[in-house]
């Protein structure tokens, strides 16, 4: 359920989707696979996410329980996926970042990003080989478009794939890439005398690596890898042969956004309702901080965000399943709601005091998280130069 009725709460109070009984705008089903996702994050995420968090590490083991739930691959068609509708697998994205982003990041790199580019692009061969298996869990993939030196400007990559004979051989680098080091397969955006094409690239491959990115501050539960391509070898049939150019690895961008769209309220919520439990349980001056009248406007404040925010979301998802979702408008969601849900970890640090610092509680480690969903898959300078076109006619990009 939208409003998280499984959240405790006190006599007389709402949890913070309810003030605007928002319930009514979901299908039964929509409502029966949240409620599924929420347990599962409660049951097999939270109790060990800050241990993850803290060893900056994410089982690759949880990958097939992903799979049997369906959440993998959730909103395409056929070769194993459940087919869900938009809504639904928006949904999915905010139970899943409530437990953390790295648990929302790794069913989105798998299936927005590596899954709907084969489903999208690829042949029936392609589909049929690793969907299945991906769909399941017992196969990982991983999205290579970002490189060292190229993140908004991926017109500039430097990655090469050359024919050979009767395949093709890729050279390159790509940076910061979700599952890169626990990976079976990489969709890898490679510059060839015919434009951008994307290939379905083995990770036994012969001179393919996958080296971890440590030392991160953010996005710990999750694995991040550079990807190292020399002269790695692969045959006709790892070329994606629908995709042409930057159409094809944006289009996968702009599924993964509109998860975010979704997810980033997850996170918000998770904090809004650790700090709405904490500042009732907290004395302060003989008092619970929650009878504060500065407590009670930041709560205020924050409830109306998330509320505006999830409100924005639906819209956008039912125009998804409408068939008339204009990127442009994925960039108003991710804008504003990643932009939100951040403000909101911050200052639900400030109700915690020194206790929202540590992993005993969610929301620093939250609002770390959302330092690289406010970056990823497009920044907020770059999606609001996108609205800024939308609105004038002028791209301002460089």
């Amino acid at each position: 359920m939208a409003n998280t009725a499984d959240t405790p709460g006190r006599a007389g109070t709402a949890s913070p989707l309810e003030l605007l009984a928002v319930d009514h705008l979901l299908t039964d089903e929509e409502r029966e696979i949240q409620a599924t996702v929420r347990r599962f994050v409660d049951e097999r995420i939270r109790p060990g996410v800050a241990g993850w968090f803290e060893a900056g590490t994410f089982p690759r083991e949880l990958a097939e329980e992903f799979g049997s739930l369906g959440l993998l691959g959730m909103h395409l068609e056929g070769y194993g996926c459940a087919g869900v509708g938009a809504v639904a697998y928006g949904l999915a994205c905010m139970e899943l970042e409530a437990g953390d982003s790295g648990a929302r990041s790794f069913a989105s790199v798998q299936g927005s990003l590596a899954m709907y580019a084969i489903w999208r692009w690829g042949s029936e061969e392609q589909k049929n080989r690793w969907l299945p298996g991906m769909a399941a869990g017992e196969l990982i993939g991983c999205f290579g478009l970002t490189e060292p030196d190229f993140g908004s400007n991926p017109a500039g990559m430097r990655t090469r794939a050359r024919r050979d004979g009767d395949g093709w051989v890729l050279d390159g680098t790509k940076m910061w890439i979700t599952n890169g080091s626990i990976a079976d397969l990489a969709v890898v955006w490679a510059r060839t005398d015919d434009g951008v094409r994307g290939f379905v690239v083995p990770t036994d491959a012969p001179g393919f690596s996958a080296p971890k990115i440590d030392r991160k501050l953010s996005l710990r539960a999750s694995v991040t890898s550079e990807l190292v391509l020399e002269s790695v070898r692969v045959g006709e049939d790892a070329l994606l042969p629908e995709a042409r150019g930057l159409r094809g690895p944006l289009s996968c961008l702009n599924q993964a956004r509109f998860g975010i769209v979704f997810g980033a309220l997850g996170a918000a919520r998770d904090c809004l309702e650790t700090a709405i439990r904490y500042a009732a349980d907290r004395e302060v001056f003989d008092r619970p901080l929650a009878s504060f009248q500065l407590t009670q406007a930041k709560l205020a404040d924050m409830a109306l965000e998330l509320q505006k925010g999830f409100l924005l979301a639906m819209h956008l998802g039912r125009l998804k399943e409408a068939g008339r979702l204009d990127p442009r408008q994925v960039s108003l969601g991710k804008l504003n709601n990643v932009r939100e849900a951040i403000v909101i970890a911050r200052e639900c640090r400030t109700i915690l005091g020194a206790n929202g610092v540590t992993l005993e509680y969610p929301v620093l480690r939250h609002a770390n998280n959302l330092e690289s969903v406010l970056t990823y898959e497009g920044t907020s300078e770059v999606h609001s130069l996108v609205i800024g076109q939308a609105l004038t006619g002028h791209a301002a990009f460089a």
